[in-house]
Formats: structure tokens, sequence, C-alpha cells
């Protein structure tokens, strides 16, 4: 069965309450059940997690790059810092879109620069919650069913 590995970075667990202007009201917990929707009517696997820590994101990634489940990775601010992050995408070889709620592109200057989005399929920003639902529909046609 295909698998999509959703994974989460710091702070985006106060989504609905974190500057909302910015990143809108859904709650973290609402795009899951939005994207498990998806996933159940494309018979997709959906694993779907958030940590505040990037060695478990790193850990994640790894752990669906070597089941050869797709990823899409929200890494919050991890995406503009970690090397950690690039490197467990292009070892584990996981097909990867990166993902953000908001324009990084008009947003401070140091969001303009992101750590993983040259080992990844693609990037999709902008476009709030439906960020991801863009995304999995993004990353489908580049799966394959997992490895047993």
């Amino acid at each position: 069965m295909i698998a999509i590995h959703v994974l989460n970075g710091p702070n985006l667990n106060l989504l609905g309450t974190r500057e909302p202007a910015t990143y809108g009201t859904m709650t973290l917990a609402e795009i899951e059940v939005r994207l498990r929707s998806k996933a159940k009517t494309a018979g997709i696997d959906l694993v779907f997690r958030q940590s505040n820590h990037e060695g478990e994101l790193v850990t994640w990634v790894q752990e669906a790059g070597l089941l050869g489940a797709g990823v899409l990775l929200n890494a919050g601010a991890y995406t503009h810092t970690s090397i950690a992050l690039h490197d467990a995408i292009r070892a584990s070889g996981a097909i990867t879109i990166e993902v953000h709620l908001s324009n990084v592109f008009v947003r401070e200057e140091f969001r303009h620069h992101s750590m993983i989005s040259d080992v990844a399929k693609g990037v999709i920003c902008g476009f709030g919650a439906m960020s991801y639902e863009l995304a999995f529909d993004a990353i489908l046609p580049h799966l394959s069913p997992a490895r047993a």
C-alpha cells in the first residue's frame, strides 16, 4: 500500500491560536482530519506526526524514506536551519514535498532560504491549510506501493 507520512515541526501544535493572521485558524488536528479523509478515499496509508524536536523529525524522515513512503514535511523554523533534515531526506531517499502554510517569500528575509528545498521534489507554500492538500495531490504520482 502506498503510504504518506505528514511530518510537522516546531510550534505547529499551536495552529489555530498562533498568529492566526499568518497561519489561519485551522488547528493541526483539523488539518489531519481533512488529510485522513483524502487518504481514505485514495486508499493511502497516512501517518501524521508533529514534534518540536529536530532529531525526532530526522528519525521520522529516515523511517519514511527507508520504507518508500512519501513525506509531506512542514519543518517550521527548521526549514531555514536544519542541515540534519536535508541530510536525512537525501540519505533515506525520501520523496518529499516541503509544505508551508504562509508564503515564506513575503515574510522576514531569513525565511526566504530553505535548507531542504534542494532535496525536495517540490515546495508548496502560501495556501494556508490547503497547502497540505495540494502537497498530498502533488506527491501521489511520484509514489509506488511501499516495500514490505
